[in-house]
Parts: C-alpha cells; sequence; structure tokens
C-alpha cells in the first residue's frame, strides 16, 4: 500500500481531484447528519422521559446484560463514550431512577450498573417511539437496500469486537 501523500494547501480541504478528500467529505458529512437527526430524535424519546438518545443504548445494555449488571467500564467500550460523560449520563438516570450502581471490589473498584424497577422493561416502552422517529427521518431519504450498505460502511469505522 502507498503512503498517503500529504496534500499542498491548495487541495488541502474539498478538491474532489484529490482522492483523499474523501476522507474529509466522509467526516462533514457524518457531523453534518449527526446534527440534522440527534435534536429530532431527542425530542421524539422526550416523550418516553428519556432525556438524551444516549439514555436508551445504556438501558439496553444493562438490560441485555441480566441480572449480573453490566461494568460501567465495558459500557464505556462498547457506547465509545469517554468515562467522564458516562458517569454524568449514569448519574442523571440514576436521579430519574432508571438505574442504581453497584460495586465490585477488586484491585480496583468497579462500578456495576443494574436497572431498578422503574428501568426494567424501558426498552419495549420507548422503542415503538424511537423506531417510529427513525423510520420517520430516515425512511423517505433512502430504500432498505441503501440503508444496509450505509450500516455496512459505518460499521467500518468501528473496531472489530474482540
Amino acid at each position: 500500500m502507498e503512503p498517503i501523500k500529504t496534500p499542498t494547501e491548495d487541495e488541502l480541504f474539498f478538491n474532489d481531484d484529490q482522492e483523499i478528500v474523501a476522507y474529509n467529505r466522509v467526516w462533514f458529512n457524518l457531523m453534518r447528519a449527526h446534527r440534522k437527526f440527534h435534536p429530532r430524535m431527542t425530542k421524539a424519546l422526550k416523550a418516553c422521559g428519556i432525556k438524551d438518545p444516549i439514555w436508551y443504548e445504556i438501558l439496553l445494555e444493562i438490560e441485555m446484560a441480566g441480572p449480573d449488571g453490566q461494568l460501567m467500564s465495558a459500557l464505556e467500550q462498547k457506547l465509545f463514550v469517554p468515562q467522564y460523560a458516562l458517569s454524568r449520563h449514569v448519574a442523571r438516570m440514576e436521579k430519574e431512577g432508571f438505574l442504581h450502581r453497584g460495586y465490585v471490589t477488586d484491585l480496583r473498584r468497579k462500578q456495576v450498573l443494574f436497572l431498578t424497577e422503574k428501568g426494567q422493561g424501558m426498552h419495549a416502552r420507548i422503542w415503538p417511539v424511537y423506531w417510529d422517529a427513525i423510520q420517520a427521518e430516515i425512511g423517505p431519504l433512502m430504500d432498505v437496500d441503501d440503508a444496509y450498505k450505509l450500516a455496512r460502511l459505518l460499521i467500518k469505522l468501528l473496531p472489530s469486537p474482540d
């Protein structure tokens, strides 16, 4: 594989004659898509008492972990959320009564997250609302084949599971 040539200042950002500019296009369009859809999804989920879309993912991961709970450190890695941000979300969710923390004491004090009675089954209550919002926002913009192609391309940006 040839090393990537460092572009000149004229080529640097958006000169489509330079193949490597494609990566710039990917980045800026990912950011714009996030800014477009995030507020709309957030608004839909707030109707269910979920103040941020990441809360849904946190609740789902804890539910899937079962009665042993979900290690917070593993959740950071699965969701690509820095520790400080995840801690903030968990504290807010704890205050709302969706989950509680436990601790595993070993060489390091590890936090384990568990669903409360209020948090149990939230996935089933939230998913229909989330589904409708996703279908309304993204469905009209692409067909199913394009959606699967895009999903597969985005998965390439994530580390492969160990």
